[in-house]
């Protein structure tokens, strides 16, 4: 039978084991939520460990909180944003939506540290070092939580997703320039379209990347707004007047990040509209990230009855009964990490949409685990796309050549010199006699009365010219 000890909370008393540093109030929450697996990330639990270390030591500095019990909630509130105390952060992510489950969760960890060397090792306790008095000392479940939001998904944002894209456009880049020279057929509709060089379509997928990274630097601006100092609805009450500024300059120099009080507590704790936006920001990169992984399985399809203008390296067998058969198995785990990412926003919005009424949003922890999971998803997709995928991407010189000759829209650059129904004259008869647009042209530039000379046509349906700005000027267009 599991050893116990007795804790108190204004409900009464709580069997606890006396294994756990949490008391009752935690106790409470583990048994009333059972929903689910699913426990806060290791980004919010340091995130939360780094409130409550900034939150002593600013009460001391302030003279708020005696100095013996403030340096030891700064060791332990460390060692919980470290992750020392991880298996004690029990409480499910369908709780109580202002998150104070979590945070009593917390500052009872916290507290029993503490209270450990204290009391000759016995864990738990509200004596010398009380939860709600000593570590929660200027502080609000209802300001802690929002503010754990956005210094995890700042950090992680920064941190981890900012590095992954970089590496991931930088790469992308390169191939644009490795593959300048390659001139390949162009594509819309899933149809065959004018000549583009494969260099030029890699470099919008670098621009794709490069314009991820511009949302997340515009996100991170609301993110640095903290609701720290807003207490219960954004008065401050309890709260020290230097208590937002304080707690926001200690978690910057904790952090590297720059945080700042929140322009409005009252908004700040009110609505998750930073969150929202940044989940907006997160949704367009996965959406962004997922066009780019099916075009990149378009282009390697194969590898004798597809596209095949690319090759992507082999990871593993693709199937358990067609021997040699390889698939493109990053672009499609970077797809379906798009599809979680997108689900992850609908909850997001429906959190803060549902949840913000009147002073409080009361959906907040399932809007965290939300946000944190696009963030570590997505960073944790473009490292694989970088390294497992387009580092090692080839290109098929000869099938991009073969293509293009084969395509009827290399007529498009024939419609400025011979109009545009004389043009598609020649792709319907090269298409009919299944050969190419240039000898057809060719054989009309022997009978046909003012038709560009043999010369002239194959200055006109040279590949590259066709994909340099300004060619076949005074010609129509279309998709």
């Amino acid at each position: 039978m599991a050893k116990t000890r007795v804790e108190r909370d204004s409900m009464g008393e709580m069997d606890v084991s006396v294994d756990a540093y949490y008391g009752a109030q935690t106790e409470r929450a583990r048994r009333n939520f059972q929903i689910s697996p699913l426990r806060f990330p290791r980004p919010f639990i340091r995130a939360l460990g780094l409130i409550k270390k900034a939150a002593a030591q600013v009460n001391m500095d302030l003279g708020l909180l005696p100095a013996d019990l403030g340096e030891w909630i700064v060791r332990a509130a460390q060692a919980v944003a470290d992750g020392q105390h991880d298996d004690q952060f029990v409480v499910d992510i369908f709780q109580t939506g202002s998150g104070t489950s979590t945070n009593m969760n917390t500052n009872e960890v916290i507290a029993g540290v503490a209270n450990e060397h204290f009391n000759d090792g016995v864990r738990g306790g509200k004596s010398p070092v009380h939860p709600n008095d000593s570590v929660n000392m200027g502080q609000s479940s209802n300001d802690v939580i929002p503010t754990a939001i956005h210094v995890a998904a700042l950090e992680g944002i920064q941190k981890r997703l900012v590095p992954a894209l970089k590496q991931l456009h930088e790469l992308l880049e390169e191939k644009a320039r490795a593959f300048d020279a390659i001139v390949k057929i162009g594509r819309t509709h899933l149809q065959d379209a004018v000549p583009i060089r494969l260099g030029q379509e890699f470099s919008g997928y670098a621009s794709q990347v490069d314009h991820a990274l511009k949302r997340l630097a515009h996100c991170a601006e609301s993110l640095a707004e903290l609701a720290i100092g807003g207490t219960a609805v954004g008065t401050g009450i309890n709260t020290h007047a230097e208590f937002p500024q304080r707690m926001a300059a200690k978690l910057s120099q904790d952090t590297g990040l720059a945080f700042r009080p929140a322009a409005n507590t009252f908004e700040a704790m009110a609505n998750r509209d930073a969150a929202v936006e940044t989940s907006g920001a997160l949704k367009t990169i996965a959406i962004s990230l997922s066009n780019l992984a099916n075009n990149i399985r378009w282009l390697a399809s194969g590898p004798r009855c597809g596209i095949g203008e690319i090759r992507i390296p082999e990871l593993q067998p693709g199937s358990s009964i067609m021997p040699g058969k390889v698939n493109p198995v990053i672009p499609e785990a970077v797809m379906m990490v798009a599809a979680q990412v997108v689900g992850n926003d609908a909850t997001i919005a429906w959190a803060d949409a549902l949840g913000s009424n009147f002073d409080l949003n009361v959906m907040m922890p399932v809007l965290a685990y939300n946000l944190l999971q696009s963030i570590d998803l997505l960073a944790d997709a473009a490292e694989h796309l970088a390294e497992k995928c387009v580092k090692g991407i080839e290109a098929d010189v000869e099938r991009c050549r073969l293509l293009i000759e084969r395509s009827l829209a290399m007529c498009t650059a024939l419609a400025p010199r011979i109009g545009y129904d004389n043009a598609a004259k020649i792709a319907k008869a090269a298409y009919a006699s299944n050969r190419d647009v240039r000898d057809i042209a060719r054989e009309m530039a022997e009978t046909a009365p003012g038709f560009p000379t043999r010369d002239e046509i194959d200055a006109l349906l040279d590949p590259h010219g066709q994909t340099v700005r300004g060619t076949g000027v005074g010609g129509s267009a279309g998709g």
